[in-house]
């Protein structure tokens, strides 16, 4: 922001009390790249970057009223949507997201370290309420598999996941190659005009928040109006960057640094 302008996007995602996804890493990335970030809590967690202790849903009718409440207040430029839960919040979603403003759909599934963070019964209400409404679509591989049903282990098939996923209604899927093996970590953007495969330097660690913060700045890219092939490649720069600085934990998976500087210890 500058000059008094105000450029907003809203993430709608559960809270990460380890700050490394979430909301948290949303708003760290929002912040980063000069949107100012408004929230729809979904879930509190406890959870730090090995593992998930616990979830406690929010009501349908606490969704629905942050949802009403920041879209009566501000001018939304983008919306994005994590973890959702359950299908009464999927919902809810649905029901209160209001038109104009792109949607960005981080199809949040199961944690790094396992935990599942939408319920089975969900996916079909997710796929038939959310994703035809969707500029884009961010699965990873396993999402991917979920909502393509299908496999997926090479790129090629990644492609045809994302066309699969496109058929749904949405108007663009990126799909995440960083669950595959290979010396490069290839995402691919499927569209109606064809594809864009991106490839870039795959890390000796696992990073914690990557996907929320990848779809964060895809959020903010098309909150600025950018096409989305676009804001595409430029969030496939920030979150490179955002994952060669990754900070440091005390465990072996390090932390999404959104910004790209690293983080010192004091």
């Amino acid at each position: 922001m500058r000059d008094g302008e105000m450029i907003a996007a809203c993430s709608v995602a559960g809270s990460d009390s380890g700050g490394g996804a979430g909301i948290q890493a949303d708003l760290k990335t929002f912040t980063a790249l000069g949107i100012y970030g408004l929230t729809v809590i979904t879930a509190v967690t406890a959870q730090n970057t090995r593992e998930v202790r616990g979830t406690w849903m929010l009501p349908p009718e606490a969704v629905r009223a942050q949802m009403e409440t920041v879209a009566d207040g501000f001018s939304i430029g983008a919306w994005k949507t994590g973890m959702l839960g359950n299908a009464a919040n999927v919902r809810a979603v649905a029901e209160s997201l209001p038109e104009g403003g792109a949607l960005v759909i981080d199809p949040v599934m199961i944690s790094t370290s396992g935990h599942r963070l939408l319920a089975e019964d969900a996916v079909a209400d997710l796929m038939e309420l959310l994703i035809p409404r969707a500029a884009v679509v961010t699965p990873n591989i396993p999402e991917a598999e979920v909502l393509s049903r299908m496999r997926v282990m090479t790129v090629e098939e990644m492609a045809e996941a994302g066309r699969r996923i496109l058929d749904l209604g949405a108007r663009a899927v990126v799909v995440k190659g960083g669950h595959l093996p290979g010396g490069a970590a290839i995402d691919l953007l499927v569209d109606r005009d064809g594809e864009i495969r991106l490839s870039g330097e795959r890390y000796p660690y696992s990073v914690h928040g990557s996907g929320c913060c990848f779809s964060a700045a895809l959020t903010a890219c098309l909150a600025r109006r950018m096409p989305i092939r676009e804001g595409f490649r430029a969030a496939r720069g920030f979150i490179d960057t955002a994952i060669r600085d990754a900070a440091g934990g005390p465990g072996p998976i390090r932390i999404v640094n959104p910004g790209g500087t690293i983080i010192h210890r004091l």
